[in-house]
């Protein structure tokens, strides 16, 4: 054997040896801590939407990442212990499926694990979660999706959909600063303009949805607005949308699940596009942007989506040419 193959069987052994120690070695499992304002299973569209919208960046759970789920019910007394776990864990990134209090909460656990918003109703520049919106500063980022903001639209369609309405009943969590400000401060001017006549009506706690519709009921409102945000109205979409239908209700919702629950009709920011613009922070951040230089984003695309089926039950025959412009239709 001559001196070049000689060397050349060696540099193909060590390459070889390289290689496979290469192999051996166990890949990195990124922890993703998910810490949920609702339970499990008012939690799974969101979850599931994101795990796929991961996916498809590459990401599979229980492959390259791990996801630890928390969910405080509701409890938002339970949300500062969660966060601590999450933190313990030493996860990679917190994804907050929750309202200004749970964000706070994660931001008070840590001041260096990544945090991202999955989707805030409400301003957090004005709830003094980042600094600014182009520049969050700290450990914050994510999506905010305007859901206060849009009130007015989601009445004139509402006005639209259902001509004859005069007198709608607003459902609020009056423990979430971001629907009180709507209910008190947004909405209002809008009703003015469309003549409506809004009946404000608080929910404090799980057990209050039954005794408010039996008040309301006696009232016989034309309709029912429920406010996003808060730590009661997510958990309970489905006693809602139950309690509405039973009342014969026509019903506006800040999202699509209301509406896929038995919801009349919604409007809001698109959801299937939030849960990919969640998995994009997701991948920035662990390929090494800091949440500070990720501006917050706000939604493009809205949708509007309106349930026939649930029409046909509570006796509403709505405008073709509102259901012309929806984005989807749920028969």
């Amino acid at each position: 054997m001559n001196r070049r193959t000689a060397i050349r069987r060696l540099a193909t052994f060590f390459l070889t040896t390289a290689s496979l120690a290469e192999a051996q070695q166990p890949k990195k499992i990124s922890r993703i801590g998910y810490l949920s304002s609702s339970d499990p299973a008012s939690e799974s569209t969101r979850a599931e939407g994101i795990r796929l919208a991961l996916r498809e960046r590459g990401y599979i759970e229980g492959q390259n990442i791990a996801i630890e789920y928390r969910y405080s019910e509701g409890k938002r007394d339970r949300v500062p212990e969660l966060a601590a776990e999450l933190v313990r864990l030493k996860v990679d990134i917190i994804l907050v499926a929750g309202g200004e209090a749970w964000i706070q909460a994660v931001k008070n656990a840590t001041k260096t694990i990544p945090i991202v918003m999955t989707g805030i109703g409400s301003d957090p520049v004005e709830e003094c979660l980042v600094d600014s919106l182009a520049r969050p500063g700290g450990n914050v980022t994510g999506l905010t999706l305007l859901s206060r903001e849009l009130g007015g639209k989601r009445l004139e369609l509402f006005k639209e959909a259902v001509p004859k309405v005069a007198r709608v009943a607003v459902l609020y969590d009056p423990a979430n600063s971001s629907s009180v400000r709507e209910v008190k401060e947004e909405l209002p001017i809008a009703a003015r303009a469309l003549k409506l006549t809004l009946q404000p009506w608080e929910v404090r706690d799980a057990d209050g949805f039954e005794k408010v519709f039996t008040k309301l009921n006696k009232q016989r409102p034309g309709g029912l607005y429920v406010a996003g945000g808060g730590s009661l109205i997510r958990p309970n979409q489905k006693r809602i949308v139950a309690l509405a239908s039973k009342s014969r209700l026509p019903s506006m919702y800040v999202n699509s699940t209301f509406v896929e629950a038995g919801g009349l009709m919604s409007y809001g920011a698109d959801q299937a596009e939030a849960y990919r613009r969640v998995a994009y922070f997701v991948d920035r951040i662990l390929k090494g942007t800091p949440p500070s230089e990720l501006p917050v984003e706000q939604p493009m695309r809205f949708e509007l989506v309106v349930n026939l089926k649930t029409a046909k039950q509570i006796g509403v025959t709505i405008d073709p040419n509102l259901l012309a412009r929806a984005t989807r239709l749920i028969k």
